[in-house]
């Protein structure tokens, strides 16, 4: 993998770049829908390619070992073949879903134990398994193991927390770099910063792991509850002490104000369940603001959903007829609102790249703000 700079604002941290990979090139900043079990919920993959445009995708390690299951991935050739994806797909550690089982795991130095949400089963990942289970999966960007540190916690547990998560991704880092990969093209590793909101830890994190001197990073523990000025400051923080010529990773962000605000702080690549989450129960995010699309006030407007927008959703389909497909339970109502929204994340990111370029990023951003929080 590699990272090209093309330009960053005059004005704020935004920057505009290029990542290539086997599977093609992702022009930053980028969004990437999330196929949680190798599916982008509720929408085809043609869809993803031609219409939303997207340029790479995630895949959830915790979900796709669990089911399908290693052999099958592995005897399809990699995620990629399973699914009919030809272009590059990231996989997270399953960290985040692991640690989220409380009830049901058990963290030591060695790893995590945790039963199966949907067996009861139990299984280890250790930093050394969940490389072993990402270069199976096939993707091109996997992330190292970590611990997603809760909000809020104490002092102490952050710190030791991260402490940890630094000892995995050394582990990670061993046992990635003695490994070929298994497919016959490359793939990349990026380490996670720590830290929860203390900026003493987030520095120490921020600064090993740009001493890892991996091809790009990450940074992971927010957007878990945590004030939005304290999600801001720590992304600007991390931003400032990451290296300017790779590529930074704000994992499960957000809205698509957070998203402006994260570029406008120098980050350039994001995800997020919330498009398509939000989609499915009839929440519309458009260039002019937030949409209920049940409400009443939309029974008879025949305009497209966001006329801005270059989706078949957008260009094809009205507000009235995607509220009378959800009013009626109708599957398309979900199928379209996904679209829609992955369609219009893929256009702010875009448009933030050209914005950025031209120079015209900071007072286009604090416009677009304040029209995409709002309700209509």
């Amino acid at each position: 993998m590699h990272f090209t700079l093309a330009a960053t604002d005059k004005h704020s941290k935004a920057r505009a770049g290029e990542i290539s990979t086997d599977h093609g090139t992702i022009q930053t900043p980028i969004f990437m829908p999330v196929g949680t079990a190798g599916s982008v919920k509720a929408v085809h993959q043609r869809e993803l390619r031609e219409d939303i445009q997207a340029q790479i995708i995630l895949g959830n390690t915790y979900h796709l070992y669990l089911r399908p299951g290693l052999d099958v991935l592995r005897e399809a050739g990699g995620l990629h073949k399973f699914n009919g994806w030809d272009r590059p797909i990231l996989t997270d550690s399953g960290g985040y879903q692991v640690f989220s089982l409380s009830d049901n795991r058990k963290i030591t130095e060695e790893g995590a134990m945790f039963k199966s949400h949907i067996d009861g089963s139990k299984h280890m990942f250790s930093p050394e398994s969940v490389m072993d289970i990402q270069r199976t999966i096939g993707a091109d960007i996997i992330m190292a193991f970590d611990e997603c540190t809760p909000y809020p916690c104490t002092y102490e547990y952050a710190k030791h927390s991260m402490d940890r998560t630094h000892r995995w991704l050394e582990r990670c880092i061993h046992h990635l770099d003695g490994q070929e990969p298994m497919y016959g093209y490359s793939q990349t590793l990026f380490p996670i910063v720590q830290g929860s909101t203390f900026k003493d830890l987030r520095i120490q994190s921020a600064e090993f792991i740009a001493s890892q001197n991996r091809e790009g990073n990450a940074i992971g523990g927010l957007s878990v509850g945590e004030p939005l000025e304290d999600m801001y400051e720590m992304t600007e923080l991390v931003c400032s002490i990451l290296p300017q010529d790779k590529p930074r990773y704000l994992m499960g962000v957000g809205t698509p104000a957070n998203i402006l605000e994260g570029i406008a702080r120098g980050v350039d690549m994001f995800d997020c369940v919330m498009p398509t989450r939000n989609a499915r129960n009839g929440m519309l995010f458009t260039s002019e603001g937030i949409i209920n699309i049940r409400n009443e006030k939309w029974k008879n407007d025949f305009s497209a959903i966001d006329p801005l927008l270059i989706t078949f959703a957008d260009q094809h389909y009205t507000k009235a007829y995607l509220r009378h497909l959800f009013i009626a339970g109708e599957y398309l109502a979900g199928m379209i609102a996904s679209v829609h929204n992955l369609g219009f994340y893929l256009w702010l990111v875009r448009e933030s790249r050209i914005r950025i370029l031209d120079g015209s990023f900071v007072a286009w951003k604090e416009e677009m703000v304040k029209k995409v929080s709002r309700r209509l």
